[in-house]
């Protein structure tokens, strides 16, 4: 997990994305499938998941460890040992069935990389993802920081191969690069994938620092549809979870969700540490930290909670099961307004209206509205959904990191308690000088 973030120049961004853009957008895209979606009886239930062997899980976290020992001891963006590292997944991944694809891009003078594996059939426009950051510190091997999440997503992709698995929606599983110089590898991935791809990507699940020695259980609370299969897969072994905060932004699912991409995760703590009421819901030494090795030289094998590892291991195959396996979103009915509305730069909050009408009861917990909004510096803006009763959704916020243009994506929200007939209204305020946009248009799928 990095420890802070640095924002790029707006001019630097923009030339690297429109360069990037050109060469990756076909390379980087879901293959080809047909545009009609296959009858189906009855909907699918979602299958069970395998339980992941928790041996299977350390074998690569040893790998990791030899991978660094015979590379200067680390596994860092621009050093061979995390070159090593990626060789190793991919191998494993391309021997699976997986099309793997190693996406390049420069940080800090150094040649970064991203490896994304896509499991092949799935709904294409439906696509569930899982990553974790590859890179190590260089003060260390980085066996929890982030070997735990990468092993741990590799082998939960490995289970998908072995099960021979035929999910509803299309799986595609990552490791990204130079995480530890402020989410580079992830932020490059999605900057540089077309806003129709971007559209397609149904939720990112982010694993960092699963297996700490002194674990705390916490899940991500950005997406409540992810964050409710993970809650209810610990209650079900009976494993009480807090809400992550510590890392809160500062991995990388943070470009998913600053382009409005469902987000969750799962994560055992860094240096905080932990309370004596935490150490009476999980056990451990309280007063000490979650993993004292963070960022250090003794982050290694030994530096590995075998229960923490095991537990989210298997949480996050049942999430990859349960997400993906599952009946795909039904068509729904849409309510579209294509009138443009200008968003004054650094001005007031404007608005656009639709109608809902001719409907019965409440509106869907999984209410989706898709968003497509024109401007220059898409972090200048925030982002709202209005019920017919005037309660406001946060569908985004504004980030000065947030450096692509436009708002093109697709939002879910928990709008059961509001009255489905009415008039909705999507809100923007423009937060900060010198971007100009509007409003393209914008719908709700009920």
């Amino acid at each position: 997990m990095t420890s802070s973030t640095t924002r790029p120049s707006r001019t630097a961004s923009r030339r690297v994305a429109a360069v990037a853009a050109v060469a990756l957008a076909g390379l980087l895209a879901v293959p080809a499938a047909s545009s009609a979606a296959p009858e189906r009886a009855a909907a699918p239930a979602a299958l069970a998941a395998p339980d992941i062997p928790l041996a299977g899980v350390k074998a690569h976290l040893t790998q990791f460890q030899s991978i660094a020992n015979a590379n200067g001891g680390n596994r860092a963006h621009g050093r061979t040992g995390y070159r090593a590292s990626l060789d190793y997944v991919k191998a494993k991944l391309d021997a699976a069935g997986y099309t793997t694809t190693i996406q390049q891009f420069t940080s800090s003078g150094s040649t970064g990389y991203n490896l994304v594996a896509d499991w092949p059939g799935g709904d294409p426009d439906q696509v569930l993802m899982a990553g974790a950051h590859l890179d190590s510190v260089t003060s260390g091997a980085g066996i929890n920081d982030n070997g735990s999440g990468s092993a741990a997503v590799l082998e939960t992709a490995l289970a998908v191969s072995r099960a021979q698995l035929q999910p509803t929606k299309h799986l595609r599983f990552a490791w990204w690069g130079a995480e530890e110089l402020g989410l580079v590898g992830s932020k490059y991935y999605v900057a540089n994938l077309p806003a129709t791809e971007r559209a397609k990507i149904s939720g990112y699940i982010n694993l960092d620092m699963v297996g700490s020695p002194n674990p705390g259980y916490f899940v991500y609370d950005d997406d409540p549809a992810i964050e409710k299969v993970f809650k209810d897969w610990y209650t079900g072994i009976g494993v009480p979870t807090e809400i992550e905060t510590e890392g809160d932004g500062r991995s990388d699912h943070a470009a998913f969700k600053n382009v409005g991409i469902p987000v969750g995760g799962l994560f055992t703590g860094a240096s905080r540490t932990k309370t004596a009421a935490q150490a009476t819901k999980w056990g451990g030494t309280a007063g000490q930290a979650f993993d004292r090795c963070y960022h250090s030289s003794c982050d290694t094998t030994a530096n590995i909670n075998d229960t923490a590892l095991d537990r989210n291991s298997d949480a996050l195959a049942h999430a990859v099961w349960t997400l993906g396996t599952g009946d795909p979103l039904p068509p729904g009915e849409v309510y579209e307004t294509t009138t443009d509305v200008a968003i004054p730069d650094n001005g007031a909050a404007v608005t656009s209206s639709l109608t809902v009408s001719g409907r019965t009861g409440n509106a869907p917990a999984g209410l989706r509205v898709g968003v497509d909004i024109k401007h220059t510096w898409r972090g200048d803006l925030v982002v709202d959904l209005l019920a017919p009763d005037g309660t406001a959704y946060r569908l985004k916020n504004s980030s000065s990191s947030d450096s692509a243009d436009n708002v093109i994506a697709t939002y879910t929200v928990d709008a059961s308690s509001e009255t489905a007939n009415g008039t909705w209204r999507l809100r923007v305020q423009d937060v900060a000088a010198q971007d100009t946009g509007y409003i393209d248009s914008w719908k709700l799928t009920f």
